[in-house]
């Protein structure tokens, strides 16, 4: 963008902001373009949809509502649409269906659609409603019934294991852990750059990172850590051996000169990538990201990653790195 006032490009930058939101106060890294001769600072109208996206992410976050995907989720587990479960949790007819499209829920509202995760605490809500018809509450009642007993059958929960207790947060980049999701970046990135294990956790970091750059969101909802190596997802080794027991990728040994053995992650014939997970973005995020790394050795993609403003901050601790680093991204 070129300043208005000298007609000299602008860099991007960005900045740590506190704003006030439905009466909260709310931290952000707020973007802006600085007109570097006389230090104004100026914003587009995407720009600024951008920046009240992070608002609202961290007002989410910070409040524990839950994002739109979930709204959906917890719906769909009841087959219900949109309009009956509005009834049951005593919304508006069509309140429930607009958050479903991104409108951000009232506190106590929220609090409301959390308890409709449980399905104990979503039968009580729909035990206290009353519908024209009693057999439409009864069939309702008796898929919640089936829903308790089919859980009480889980003993361990492998996507709360790999992924964490499922909270969404800056850490997750504001997207609910998929499972589903980072399955298939892996069948991607196994069948269009066979790579050893280092340089997967680099194609994933970058995916999920240059994503949230662009879109506010991360593909996946991991977490990653920096470790010596680059960031990492979190849990990666398990994941990876998960996926490999399961027939979803192999998992190849190499012996290097100094009696190092190491693995190479390879696609399988017989279980090809799913597109359909995804939205259009996100594929072409994924082939920008296979295009841009595909020819660059293992060595050559963590050495990139070691001049990430996200790494560099949080290698000593081996931290979990934020999603706001995303804005700081050098190589994407």
């Amino acid at each position: 963008m070129k300043s208005p006032l000298t007609g000299k490009e602008m860099p991007l930058k960005n900045e740590a902001r506190t704003v006030t939101f439905r009466k909260e106060e709310i931290r952000i890294r707020f973007q802006f373009y600085l007109c570097e001769e006389t230090g104004e600072k100026f914003t587009t109208t995407e720009l600024d949809e951008f920046n009240l996206l992070m608002v609202e992410h961290a007002y989410r976050a910070k409040n524990h509502i839950p994002q739109r995907e979930e709204i959906i989720e917890i719906r769909e587990k009841y087959g219900l649409s949109a309009i009956r479960m509005g009834e049951v949790m005593g919304f508006g007819q069509n309140t429930y269906g607009l958050y479903e499209k991104g409108e951000l829920p009232s506190l106590a509202n929220a609090n409301l659609i959390k308890l409709a995760r449980d399905p104990y605490k979503f039968k009580a809500l729909v035990e206290d409603w009353n519908p024209k018809s009693d057999n439409t509450k009864a069939e309702l009642v008796k898929k919640i019934d089936r829903l308790i007993a089919s859980e009480k059958l889980k003993l361990i929960n492998l996507d709360d294991y790999l992924l964490g207790d499922g909270e969404v947060s800056v850490l997750t980049g504001y997207t609910k852990p998929n499972l589903e999701k980072l399955v298939e970046m892996v069948v991607f990135f196994s069948h269009e750059i066979p790579c050893f294990k280092t340089k997967m956790n680099k194609l994933l970091f970058y995916a999920d990172f240059s994503y949230f750059k662009y879109f506010g969101n991360s593909i996946s909802g991991l977490k990653y850590k920096a470790i010596n190596y680059g960031p990492v997802p979190n849990m990666f080794e398990t994941i990876f051996e998960n996926l490999s027991e399961d027939d979803v990728i192999d998992i190849n040994y190499e012996d290097k000169a100094d009696g190092i053995r190491i693995e190479k992650l390879v696609g399988r014939k017989d279980r090809l990538f799913n597109p359909e997970v995804f939205s259009n973005k996100e594929l072409l995020m994924l082939e920008k990201i296979k295009t841009q790394f595909k020819d660059i050795s293992t060595n050559g993609i963590v050495e990139t990653s070691h001049l990430e403003k996200g790494w560099l901050e949080n290698v000593h601790g081996k931290q979990f790195i934020s999603y706001e680093y995303a804005l700081e991204l050098k190589a994407v």
